[in-house]
């Protein structure tokens, strides 16, 4: 009697169709959290084997079995340092960089193919930023993708423009200099004409928006949205969050609960969501403010030193693992520090400049040190 021969392991195109059809059966909000792990180790064995980056770390850490979070992480760092990829420099469609403000290398994110992280980011953006509209008026507080090429926030809200703006988006961010006269007109005339618009820009943009806007105030019409996403450090002076969430909601009349804080990273291919105004847009009674993960990614707070998962309510380091990231890493060891909550996690800011002992040691394996 002849034996069963053992199952081939998928390839690339195998798991991205997969992840693909993932992404699509959850895009609604539900869950399958089941699903999501098993596909995860999938995706870590193959990148095991084809992202050699991540295959020193696993031959310095160690392969994980079961629980995906067994599995060690990507630092950031390492996207700094050296190419974390499974296709070699002449696949790449697109290279997004990092904004280099807070070290002299830029990390780099080498991409193949865009077709996940479009599907990811409007999957994403739909069900927690635009669930209540199909399209509307943007304003965008970001330089235009053409201007920053290798900018992964440009790149996505390009993209937002196609799928959820009505007429032309306005930018008002050429470089790193805010036009306040655009943004004024553009905003007098949907106060005018009762237009609801959607604000979307970088913490820092909208902090320049504030100091340039003076004493002139907005009564955008209900419907309006803000999405502000990125650190909150402005050319003066760091404002905190509760701060400028009361700014933004006082300078343009606008609910808190329709100002919504995204989380993204050059080194992802999804982002995170506060999910406030999904909740409003539900009548349901506003929760604590919390960054959901959607489906097809596992946001995690794991414990500075040994990188192991701490329990909710515990403060430690963010971790995501991102089905959307198939050529790269799927698995990141952030250095932002972290809140786990049940149902999400609340990003608390940058960890210290030193490394925990855990990203040091991923960060020598990946060097060949």
């Amino acid at each position: 009697m002849s034996q069963a021969q053992p199952q081939a392991a998928p390839g690339r195109a195998e798991l991205a169709a997969r992840v693909a059809a993932l992404i699509d059966r959850l895009a609604t909000g539900a869950r399958d959290d089941a699903a999501r792990d098993a596909l995860l180790r999938e995706l870590l064995d193959w990148q095991r084997r084809n992202v050699p980056a991540f295959r020193r770390i696993v031959e310095r850490l160690g392969a994980g079995s079961g629980d995906p979070l067994r599995w060690p992480a990507v630092p950031t760092d390492v996207f700094r340092a050296t190419r974390v990829a499974s296709h070699p420099p002449q696949a790449d469609l697109r290279v997004f960089r990092t904004s280099g403000t807070t070290a002299a290398a830029r990390g780099c994110h080498h991409l193949r193919d865009l077709s996940l992280y479009d599907r990811a980011a409007q999957a994403a953006a739909r069900h927690a930023l635009f669930p209540d509209v199909d399209r509307m008026q943007l304003v965008v507080l970001a330089p235009p993708a053409a201007e920053a090429l290798d900018s992964s926030l440009a790149y996505m809200l390009d993209r937002f423009a196609a799928w959820f703006g009505r007429g032309p988006s306005v930018y008002v961010l050429r470089g790193n200099e805010l036009d306040a006269a655009p943004l004024e007109r553009t905003l007098a005339q949907a106060e005018g004409d009762g237009t609801p618009v959607a604000l979307l820009g970088t913490s820092f943009a909208f902090v320049h928006a504030e100091q340039a806007l003076g004493t002139r105030r907005f009564r955008l019409a209900p419907g309006s949205r803000i999405m502000q996403t990125g650190g909150f450090k402005g050319r003066s002076r760091e404002v905190e969050p509760a701060e400028l969430l009361g700014w933004l909601a006082r300078r343009f009349a606008v609910r808190e609960s329709c100002v919504v804080q995204e989380y993204g990273m050059t080194e992802l291919s999804s982002q995170l969501y506060e999910h406030t105004l999904r909740e409003a847009a539900a009548g349901a009674a506003p929760g604590p403010r919390r960054l959901m993960p959607p489906g097809w990614v596992r946001a995690s707070i794991v414990d500075p030193e040994t990188l192991a998962e701490v329990a909710a309510g515990d403060e430690g380091l963010v971790r995501i693992d991102d089905l959307a990231n198939v050529d790269t890493a799927c698995a990141i060891q952030t250095s932002d520090r972290g809140r786990a909550e049940t149902d999400g996690i609340v990003v608390l800011g940058r960890a210290s400049a030193a490394i925990a002992r855990g990203c040091s040691i991923a960060v020598d394996a990946a060097l060949g040190s």
